[in-house]
């Protein structure tokens, strides 16, 4: 295979791209003086690489067209791969794989399996056209060639990396859709009625959340923003405007007190300095169970279906990641190609595809890079 391939981004999915794919086939070209740098700060430095409980339903997308790369390389395809690789992922928090001590040994695997490549650094992409078969890829320092380009570039998470929306521009240019793009896998800001979340900064709970058909559950951590923990975080995929419903007291039976003489801050399972300021948000005083009027009562089990409007998200700056982007109904779902442009390739975050908390974004990337390695090696074979 001749070295006809660009790929545009030098993150999770470019990596696996570039380690999969044939010695001097790829140039990678990455704006930041380094590649990974999203890696190394993922699962707070430790990289949640993948998670045992795998499939499309963890994902916000189209099935059908988030199936085909999963089941190519799944998440045991993943673990035989970076073992082979000398690298033995750990299982925490019962279905997540993590690196054993920080992120870099997953970056230093990728470094050493991606060196046979081309690396372009500190160069950023400008524009992309094509004559006859050959793709002309303008950058900030010079005109690359190439007969297929990839395009790896993310989302807008994390701007101080260098995320940009190139990946969108040049997939705009060639006549493809861009599904509206938002942060997500991040914190709620609130409005002025829950101003009184902001008291309870660094205290968390456990929570059901319900936006329509969607159920998060986990930790909320309560922030001097608003809200963030696991649970919000995952809540924030599914968010576009409007209500969601919290429930403080997942899998807590009211019938269990009934009668109780105790108070209700040593009542109900959550932290007390949480169970007083929703009292005093209810206007309800600290007193025995057994003395709540009908009306108290269900004022108090409100905490049960707790229903209100986020004003926003902390933003890109704080997002894990980006949701939407590039219409996968005008992308293969075998081999991450355009139909609109032969040779034009998506993977990973920049396509519409997004994950819960857990590994899955990490899988996304590395699928959506398998299969499209697959077949660039069948398109190299056929051209030589």
């Amino acid at each position: 295979m001749n070295k006809n391939i660009i790929i545009i981004g030098g993150g999770a999915s470019a990596l696996m791209l570039a380690s999969l794919l044939p010695k001097n086939a790829a140039t990678i070209i990455e704006s930041n003086p380094k590649v990974g740098a999203k890696i190394l700060v993922s699962g707070g430095g430790k990289c949640n690489i993948t998670n045992t409980k795998m499939g499309t339903r963890y994902f916000l997308g189209d099935e059908k067209f988030i199936e085909p790369s999963l089941k190519s390389f799944n998440e045991k395809g993943l673990i035989r791969w970076l073992e082979r690789q000398n690298l033995h992922p750990v299982l925490r928090k019962e279905t997540q794989y993590f690196c054993q001590d920080s992120s870099k040994e997953l970056l230093d695997i990728f470094l050493k399996e991606s060196k046979k490549q081309t690396f372009c650094l500190n160069e950023k992409v400008l524009t992309i056209s094509k004559r006859e078969d050959i793709f002309y890829v303008k950058t900030n320092k010079k005109t690359h060639t190439a007969h297929a380009v990839v395009v790896a570039s993310g989302g807008l998470s994390f701007p101080k990396l260098g995320a940009s929306s190139i990946g969108y521009d040049i997939a705009k240019s060639f006549g493809h859709s861009i599904v509206k793009v938002a942060p997500a896998l991040v914190g709620f800001t609130v409005q002025k009625e829950q101003f009184f979340f902001k008291g309870l900064s660094g205290v968390s709970t456990q929570v059901q959340i319900h936006i329509g058909d969607d159920l998060c559950e986990g930790a909320l951590l309560f922030a001097h923003k608003g809200l963030s923990g696991p649970a919000v975080l995952d809540a924030s995929l599914y968010w576009e405007k409007g209500k969601i419903e919290i429930d403080f007291l997942p899998n807590f039976l009211w019938s269990s007190i009934k009668g109780s003489k105790k108070q209700i801050s040593s009542l109900l399972p959550m932290p007390k300095r949480v169970t007083k300021a929703f009292l005093i948000q209810l206007c309800l005083e600290d007193k025995s169970y057994n003395q709540l009027s009908q009306k108290e009562l269900e004022s108090l089990q409100s905490l049960s279906h707790y229903t209100f409007a986020p004003a926003g998200t902390f933003g890109y700056s704080k997002a894990e990641v980006t949701k939407g982007g590039v219409d996968t109904s005008q992308v293969d779902s075998c081999t991450m190609m355009s139909q609109k442009e032969e040779g034009l390739y998506f993977i990973g975050e920049v396509l519409d595809v997004t994950g819960r908390l857990g590994g899955y974004n990490f899988q996304w990337a590395f699928s959506s890079a398998y299969c499209c390695s697959k077949n660039l090696k069948n398109r190299g074979k056929s051209e030589d």
